[in-house]
């Protein structure tokens, strides 16, 4: 015969108290009375976020996020009432003898009626796992103690950045609208192009227009700021504070960039008013346009850096090793722009269509007069070299971003340069 305790579910919280509940039982108000209070995780939020982020993920535990939401907790520290002050209820469970066999059979017992367990099994065993405990427990607790460190320092960091920000407020709003204008150009750019014959001139005049004149207005706005000596390769006239330099290398990347999308948007004009509408070399000369480009912002940052590195009052031996090892670290970078734009420049000069070769008028009516990308009648065909025919500005398209074929996806195009012949620029800024 077995007697059990239940413990009943706490009581439900008064409207009337916020913090805490007075419970009572059995009409003792004095020795009966217990407290309790209601945790919300969530509260936590703003007094230690991180802790309460790594906490929710597992990296470590809090005994509290294993509770229920809402649940009420006894803050007590006195012992519950016991039974016999006539606060809880007693029930008998009465265990018939097929339980206690079913309970015995399924602990297996020695001739003496004790458990049988293995002692070196049961140490070693009982080692290990307080061993690991021990080591996750350690673990948590650095990852805590971090997680303190940084939720201290946030504070002042954010009130650091605010200044930081409201210092250079300017500099930030000026970098935030060229960034966004670029991306939008970039966007507009690629529109046209897709269009191929479809578009029109004056649509393009306007952009190449538009586009110029914000170069011109940026440039006129900061022309005291030793914007203009870097396009020439020129090192500005005073050594520039670190976040000054920052900001004349970013602006003229950007205006480089939009000023060169201006001459696209002319290219566009000549490609579509001339004869024959050869679009493939014209996704040849963009593409050596961007590579050209590349090659430039590349070189732009440099006499920015070099200004600066090179400055005596840090001592004659430690700016001159500074700017040696940059100069050997930039010339690493344009070696490798100059190899792209050679690259570039003989994809430009071979006429013939490194894929496949031009169909001859047998092979394009054996395959039918039909291209399978536009599905209008081919105009200069060309035969892959799975045997498939397709126009010529059709497949010059889909190579720009496929390298198989459309029909029977086999691998025509040899990986190589990337194509820039959809009118894209590049949007990572150029900033050593």
């Amino acid at each position: 015969m077995e007697t059990s305790t239940p413990i009943s579910g706490p009581p439900s919280p008064s409207p009337t108290s916020s913090s805490s509940v007075t419970s009572t039982s059995g009409g003792d108000t004095s020795d009966s009375s217990r407290s309790f209070a209601i945790q919300v995780p969530a509260l936590n939020l703003f007094r230690s976020p991180l802790s309460l982020l790594l906490e929710y993920s597992g990296i470590f535990s809090n005994p509290t996020l294993n509770q229920p939401r809402g649940v009420l907790v006894n803050t007590d520290l006195q012992p519950p009432p016991n039974a016999a002050s006539g606060a809880g209820e007693v029930s008998i469970q009465i265990i018939g003898p097929a339980r206690a066999e079913e309970d015995n059979a399924q602990t297996p017992l020695d001739h003496d009626g004790v458990e049988e367990d293995d002692p070196l099994t049961s140490s070693s065993t009982s080692n290990e796992e307080r061993s690991s405990n021990s080591s996750y427990q350690m673990q948590s607790y650095d990852v805590q103690r971090i997680a303190r460190w940084f939720e201290h320092i946030l504070p002042f960091s954010l009130l650091l950045l605010l200044v930081f920000i409201r210092q250079h407020l300017q500099g930030f709003v000026v970098m935030i609208w060229v960034t966004i204008v670029m991306f939008k150009s970039n966007v507009i750019l690629q529109k046209q192009t897709a269009l191929k014959g479809e578009r029109k001139n004056a649509v393009l005049i306007t952009y190449s227009v538009l586009f110029m004149l914000h170069v011109i207005g940026v440039y006129w706005w900061y022309r005291d700021n030793d914007l203009l000596y870097p396009l020439v390769m020129l090192p500005p006239k005073t050594i520039p504070p670190f976040w000054h330099a920052i900001f004349i290398i970013l602006v003229n990347d950007a205006m480089v960039r939009q000023a060169v999308m201006a001459f696209k948007c002319v290219l566009l004009i000549y490609y579509k008013n001339g004869r024959g509408h050869n679009f493939r070399r014209q996704g040849q000369v963009l593409t050596l346009v961007e590579y050209t480009l590349l090659l430039y912002r590349a070189l732009l940052p440099t006499p920015v850096w070099y200004r600066f590195f090179l400055n005596k009052d840090y001592g004659s031996l430690f700016s001159s090793l500074t700017t040696g090892l940059y100069l050997t670290f930039k010339l690493t970078a344009v070696i490798e722009k100059v190899q792209s734009l050679f690259a570039a420049l003989k994809a430009l000069s071979q006429k013939e269509v490194h894929y496949g070769s031009y169909a001859t008028l047998e092979q394009v009516n054996e395959a039918g007069d039909l291209c399978a990308i536009c599905q209008e009648k081919m105009q200069i065909p060309i035969l892959l070299r799975c045997k498939h025919i397709f126009c010529e500005d059709c497949v010059s398209e889909w190579f720009e971003r496929e390298r198989t074929c459309p029909l029977c996806r086999a691998v025509i195009k040899a990986p190589d340069l990337r194509s820039f012949g959809d009118g894209s620029t590049s949007l990572f800024f150029q900033l050593f």
